[in-house]
C-alpha cells in the first residue's frame, strides 16, 4: 500500500484546520484521508462554521469562544468503526458533529444556523440535535454541494 500524507495543519478556512475536521479516536489501516473532493466540501463546511462562531461570539459568547468539532470527515474503515450510517454525509466530508455545553447550546446554534440558511438562502442537508445516552449533547450539521434536504430533528441515541 502506498503511503499517502496530507497535510493537516493545512486551513481550510480562518479557524479550522484539516486536522481538526479529520480527527477520530477510531484507528483504521487507511489513515482517515480525506480526497480532494471530500476537502472542497469541508470547506464549505467551514464557511459555515465561520459564520456560526461568529454570530455565537456577537450574542452569546465571551469574545472569542471556539466552535468545537467532534467529528467531521470519515473514511468508509472510520465510519465503520465508529458505527456511523452508511450513507453518513460524514463519508464525503459534507457533515460534522460539533460538540455542545447541554441542550440550550444546542438549540442556539441550531437557531443560529438555521437563520443563516434563511439569510443566504442557501439550504442545508441536515440539522440533527443529538443526545447520547449518558446525557451528552452534539449538534450534526450537514451541507452538500445540491440536493439539500432541509432535514431538522431532534434524536436520542
Amino acid at each position: 500500500m502506498k503511503e499517502v500524507t496530507i497535510n493537516k495543519q493545512a486551513r481550510l478556512s480562518e479557524h479550522f484546520t484539516l486536522a481538526e475536521l479529520c480527527k477520530t479516536s477510531a484507528k483504521t489501516q487507511d489513515g482517515n484521508i480525506p480526497s480532494h473532493v471530500h476537502i472542497e466540501n469541508l470547506k464549505r463546511l467551514c464557511g459555515w462554521l465561520e459564520q456560526l462562531r461568529r454570530r455565537w461570539n456577537n450574542l452569546y459568547g465571551e469574545g472569542d469562544d471556539p466552535i468545537i468539532i467532534n467529528s467531521g470527515f470519515r473514511s468508509p474503515e472510520v465510519n465503520k468503526a465508529v458505527g456511523g450510517a452508511t450513507s453518513s454525509n460524514h463519508l464525503t466530508g459534507c457533515a460534522v458533529d460539533i460538540r455542545c455545553i447541554g441542550i440550550e447550546q444546542a438549540l442556539r446554534y441550531a437557531v443560529i444556523l438555521l437563520d443563516i440558511s434563511d439569510m443566504n438562502r442557501e439550504d442545508i442537508d441536515e440539522l440533527l440535535l443529538e443526545r447520547s445516552s449518558r446525557g451528552g449533547y452534539w449538534l450534526h450539521f450537514a451541507v452538500r454541494p445540491s440536493g439539500n434536504r432541509r432535514v431538522v430533528r431532534l434524536i436520542q441515541t
